[in-house]
């Protein structure tokens, strides 16, 4: 059974309630955080709560509760949990205010936290990988919206998943507006050329992601890592490729726009995977999580 949290008090997710006045949803005004627990234990969860606070001030978003407060809170959520294993989404909004665009008449931000179980892909395209596209829908460019706000406004990826959906295919990934891979719809993108592990940098529009960073730290010192600018070029030519995020862990990539890749699941994604699985434990069952 899912778990809710909203403005301070504990609830089932079909009895909370968000004004139709808030502007979260009338305007996507807010940020948001995607956290996984493991054996009870959320990883990470510092680092998630730092983005968010990060993500608020890029916004002039005054969250009502402290650092410490929201980490309790997550901790009383994941406890109240009927499942051992499983997915946080943290929400903040500008809350409740008039019609119109104006955040200074909003009178207090919302806040609200869902734990769920969460399955991005069927266990045939974990196995097998990926069909991925390059979406003609753009990523937001960074002069506009920079690409380390969480927001709540995905609609460009949404319609970059619709695109991908319409060609028969599992995900998206978006260029930026020079033509850059900047990120998939709601993963980050790695691809490996010649043993060396290559991701596209946050300057291009790429999500400043903590599995990604993680996976980074797991790499070094295996393998050349690089944040580096890739274009659709590099996607079609490389080795390997696999996503990665929060919700999605680590997906690997059999074929993108049609062309299909020289391995998959590859000999450094399957290293990657196993290295990741057993950090999280360490991090979470093994040490106690992030208390």
């Amino acid at each position: 059974m899912s778990i809710c949290w909203i403005n301070g008090e504990m609830c089932a997710p079909e009895q909370a309630r968000v004004s139709v006045f808030d502007h979260g949803l009338l305007y996507g005004d807010g940020v948001f955080e995607g956290l996984r627990f493991y054996g009870g234990r959320i990883f990470r969860a510092q680092e998630h709560l730092q983005r968010l606070f990060d993500s608020a001030a890029g916004i002039s978003l005054a969250i009502p509760y402290g650092v410490e407060h929201l980490h309790q809170v997550l901790l009383e959520v994941t406890e109240a949990c009927e499942f051992a294993d499983g997915y946080i989404r943290l929400v903040v909004t500008r809350g409740e205010g008039p019609l119109g665009l104006d955040p200074h008449l909003c009178c207090k931000p919302t806040v609200f936290v869902i734990a769920d179980k969460i399955k991005l892909v069927d266990d045939a395209a974990l196995r097998d990988g990926l069909s991925v596209i390059t979406a003609s829908v753009r990523r937001v460019p960074n002069d506009s919206l920079d690409s380390r706000i969480k927001s709540l406004n995905y609609l460009n990826h949404i319609m970059a998943r619709l695109e991908a959906k319409a060609a028969g295919a599992h995900e998206a990934i978006l260029l930026n507006h020079a033509g850059r891979v900047a990120e998939a719809s709601s993963e980050n993108v790695f691809i490996v050329k010649n043993r060396t592990v290559l991701t596209p940098p946050v300057s291009d529009g790429a999500l400043q992601g903590i599995t990604r960073q993680t996976l980074m730290e797991l790499a070094d010192g295996k393998w050349p890592v690089l944040e580096q600018g890739l274009t659709a070029f590099d996607l079609y030519t490389a080795d390997e490729c696999f996503l990665c995020g929060t919700g999605a862990e680590l997906l690997p990539v059999r074929m993108i726009d049609g062309r299909t890749l020289a391995h998959c699941p590859g000999p450094v994604y399957l290293q990657l995977q196993q290295a990741y699985l057993a950090h999280v434990y360490h991090e979470t069952v093994h040490t106690g999580g992030s208390k």
